[in-house]
């Protein structure tokens, strides 16, 4: 028996991830603050709902799943929020929110089921970053602090854990078409021509290009020794220097 906790399952990357990991045959514990949806993964599953910013909570779904499994094979640190505003523009509570959300949860997720993994020798976390976190982009200040400390982070518990047979890898992902893209769209912080013109392949990214590349480095068998990386996910956006003509040009 294999076992995954994902959080941020009941929607987008998560959702998407927690079917691939219960196709692959794993059994998923599904971490959000609503409801998942039935069909999000196996018949095995447990749901545990409430905030991951809070460690109380967290610590219960540690506990529940090592009395039910009795141990943990996988991490997925997938949920996040998303802030656009001039930095100068930005509260302290709200700078505080943000990172509360996208680095210290999984800071806290980590420790807490990374501890299981320690004692088993084995495990895989996989850290949902973005391309905001190994680049800049603005309106964004808490959004891209919260990243690249997430890929610090990643390298951090590599080095710590890998001689200790627990991997830490991070996914980052370009722009993908989710319920937050909608909302962040919604604000009219930008369109999708202004993504889609700027990504080489000319398109966003789906759920399933993230998860999938989230199960690949969930899986020893695939990716035993890839341990501290940052699998960029982002259709070339971060590997493009060219300007905006010359970009179009080539289409």
């Amino acid at each position: 028996m294999r076992v995954a906790v994902v959080t941020g399952a009941a929607q987008g990357i998560g959702r998407r991830t927690t079917e691939l990991l219960a196709g692959a045959g794993y059994t998923v514990a599904l971490i959000d603050r609503q409801p998942c949806p039935e069909g999000a993964s196996g018949a095995d599953r447990e749901e545990l709902m409430g905030d991951i910013t809070d460690e109380g909570f967290v610590e219960r779904c540690v506990a529940r799943v090592r009395e039910r499994w009795g141990r943990v094979d996988v991490l997925v640190n997938n949920a996040g929020i998303s802030f656009i505003a001039p930095a100068e523009r930005v509260s302290a509570d709200d700078f505080r929110r943000v990172l509360e959300v996208n680095l210290m949860a999984p800071f806290l997720l980590s420790r807490g089921f990374g501890t299981m993994m320690l004692d088993q020798r084995s495990g895989s976390i996989v850290n949902i970053a973005s391309i905001a976190g190994v680049t800049g982009i603005g309106d964004r200040s808490a959004y891209n602090a919260s990243k690249h400390g997430l890929v610090g982070l990643t390298r951090t518990l590599a080095a710590e854990w890998g001689g200790r047979g627990v991997r830490s890898n991070a996914v980052c992902p370009g722009w993908v078409k989710t319920e937050m893209d909608h909302v962040d769209q919604a604000s009219s912080a930008y369109t999708d021509d202004d993504i889609i013109d700027r990504v080489p392949m000319a398109r966003f990214a789906t759920p399933d290009d993230i998860a999938r590349a989230v199960l690949f480095l969930a899986d020893p068998a695939q990716s035993g020794f890839v341990n501290g990386h940052t699998l960029v996910v982002d259709g070339g956006w971060t590997a493009d220097g060219s300007w905006q003509s010359l970009r179009l040009k080539h289409r």
